[in-house]
């Protein structure tokens, strides 16, 4: 039983190096040319060092003849010492050459490795369902992959290459000693295996510690944006929040730093005393060497290159041990990465571009939605058809599900159970960025780019981001013209706080600039106001969804809103429920239904009176 509990532990320790191949083949993608020239440093610079000690030993013995002979002899040994002295300086000066070779190329792949492994990981979020965003697991996932992943690959490499190295010196060194001894050879291979041993158990429960805390390093980094972000400073500093955050902030890095102390202590107490073994053999093969000098079996260079050998080798031994170790420990912090860049998503199974019936609109037909990990639905079994050139209005408390039946619209999400058809074809069926090109929606927490005025308008069609007209235009259309003319730039004014020159706009300024976003969307056929003027005064609610209706005279337009002055505007009304259509009509019919919709109408109304 012990047998094979040993067996699993050296096969799951094995089983880690498998990354190894997807870290090298990062490295060769990012740049085969710098990755050959690496290879061949680090081949150049692990010869060296057996090569400069094997002439060291023709340098001392050439010294001692010519101190002990005269004449012609003395004469020659002169010489030698003088070739062999630069033979080995210009090995020394190879060697330094393939070193500082080998750290220039490191340095340009980390910065190139850096970026190409941020880019894997922002293309992969790309591919991701908002599913994938709204789940703390999956979430931990991306965190892990973006704090250490980006450097572990070529980290890994450069073990993988130092490995190679010391391999290599390691064989010339042993090659040398096993003249001395073969007993030499497996002194200096057994030496370092403790320190190895416990280093590998230090590095895996390294990692096993960092992986546990996903959550809690996440929530460092929430605290610190919430005490230093702009949005929200202000209600840090009024509800006086600062202190208990930043003690929430201290307790979690005291319970991280006391897990660590904890392992640093035992990591360097264990490797100081077992690396004590190492030592020990040093300096027994040192005495072993000396002896054999004295017993003239050896010479006195023979001595010195045996010591300098032995030495280099228990280097490079132990150097070996550590990276192979650092290469486990990689090996682990990049499945990290692999976990996340091999997740599955789910692939737009859809490539039509329009759909057999234009005039049937929008249907769902039985609908229901739930949440992940969620046994209540967000949207029990939901029946809807918007005919081209309606405006349709959803009413319902926070939490009915209005919010989410978008999301389903714009397939941000997938229906639970059900189907939803536009134009007569299964949004399935859709190529997914032509149904989305069809489509403008604004929600209600929309974006606030930190970008000039032009952009933050602009995105809202990236094909014409650049097209000065129509950001015009749609500024106009959203109420916002007036007040981007008061701008120091106009439409080239840079707006946020987090760059130079930045201008803060109010919230229904904002709220302008996100609808003259929507209003880019001129070709859709599709609009979508998602509580759209929460932040703007009456008056100018009025004007927009004045502009809103004729812009959507021929059009789907879809209002979700608090405001009965907006909704009654709208051709059809819905009202949710707890996840169901519980009414449905014109505001005149739900008024005479004196049902739900009826008393909310009336309790808005009365605060107006």
């Amino acid at each position: 039983m012990q047998e094979q509990s040993s067996e699993n532990q050296v096969s799951k320790y094995l089983s880690v190096f498998k990354y190894s191949k997807i870290a090298l083949e990062i490295v060769w993608s990012t740049s085969a040319a710098l990755t050959i020239v690496l290879g061949l440093a680090t081949l150049i610079a692990g010869l060296m060092p057996a090569a400069i000690a094997f002439v060291g030993q023709f340098i001392v013995d050439a010294v001692v003849t010519a101190v002990q002979q005269s004449g012609d002899v003395r004469d020659q040994a002169r010489a030698e010492v003088l070739f062999y002295v630069l033979l080995e300086a210009a090995l020394v000066v190879l060697m330094t050459a393939a070193q500082k070779v080998n750290s220039v190329c490191q340095s340009i792949l980390r910065v190139l490795l850096g970026n190409k492994v941020n880019v894997m990981i922002l293309e992969k979020a790309l591919t991701l369902e908002l599913a994938h965003f709204e789940d703390s697991e999956y979430y931990d996932k991306l965190v892990r992959a973006r704090r250490e992943a980006s450097s572990r690959p070529l980290s890994l490499v450069i073990k993988t290459f130092d490995v190679m190295k010391d391999f290599i010196s390691l064989i010339a060194v042993g090659a040398l000693l096993f003249q001395f001894s073969p007993y030499a050879v497996l002194l200096l291979g057994l030496a370092g295996v403790p320190a190895f041993i416990a280093e590998a158990k230090f590095s895996g429960e390294a990692f096993r510690i960092y992986r546990r805390r996903s959550a809690e390093r996440r929530m460092q980094i929430y605290l610190e944006m919430v005490l230093t972000r702009e949005d929200g400073v202000k209600e840090v500093k009024l509800l006086q929040l600062g202190n208990l955050f930043l003690k929430r902030y201290v307790d979690i890095f005291k319970n991280i730093y006391a897990e660590d102390r904890n392992l640093v202590l035992r990591r360097g107490f264990w490797g100081f005393v077992l690396g004590l073994f190492a030592s020990a053999a040093f300096y027994f093969a040192y005495g072993w060497v000396a002896f054999a000098a004295i017993a003239a079996t050896i010479t006195i260079g023979q001595m010195t290159m045996y010591v300098a050998l032995f030495r280099q080798g228990q280097n490079s031994v132990t150097n070996s041990l550590t990276s192979i170790n650092g290469m486990y420990e990689d090996n682990l912090y990049l499945s990290n990465l692999t976990e996340y860049l091999s997740h599955k998503v789910s692939e737009p199974t859809g490539n039509k571009i329009s759909g057999p019936d234009p005039d049937d609109g929008i249907r769902f037909e039985h609908v229901s939605f739930y949440y992940p990990r969620s046994t209540r639905p967000a949207l029990s079994d939901i029946n809807l058809h918007i005919k081209p050139g309606e405006s349709l209005a959803i009413v319902g408390e926070n939490g009915s599900g209005k919010t989410t039946l978008i999301k389903l619209l714009t397939r941000l999400y997938s229906p639970t159970e059900g189907s939803i058809y536009f134009e007569g074809l299964d949004l399935k069926e859709w190529d997914l960025d032509t149904l989305r090109r069809k489509t403008g929606v604004i929600f209600q927490d929309f974006a606030r780019y930190q970008f000039m005025v032009s952009e933050n308008i602009g995105v809202g069609d990236v094909e014409n981001i650049n097209d000065e007209a129509r950001i015009s235009e749609a500024a106009v259309k959203g109420l916002a013209a007036d007040f981007i003319d008061d701008l120091p730039g106009g439409f080239e004014t840079q707006l946020g706080t987090w760059f130079k020159d930045g201008n803060e706009l109010s919230g229904g300024q904002w709220q302008k600039i996100a609808l003259s976003r929507a209003f880019m969307r001129s070709e859709a056929d599709v609009l979508i106001l998602d509580e759209p003027t929460a932040s703007i005064d009456a008056k100018a609610e009025a004007e927009i969804f004045s502009h809103f209706r004729e812009l959507t005279e021929n059009r789907i337009s879809i209002i979700i809103s608090h405001r009965f002055s907006t909704v009654r505007m709208a051709d059809h009304i819905i009202v949710l429920e707890k996840a169901k259509i519980t009414e449905e009509g014109s505001h005149q019919s739900l008024l005479a239904a004196d049902g739900h919709y009826a008393t909310l109408f009336k309790l808005q109304a009365a605060g107006y009176q």
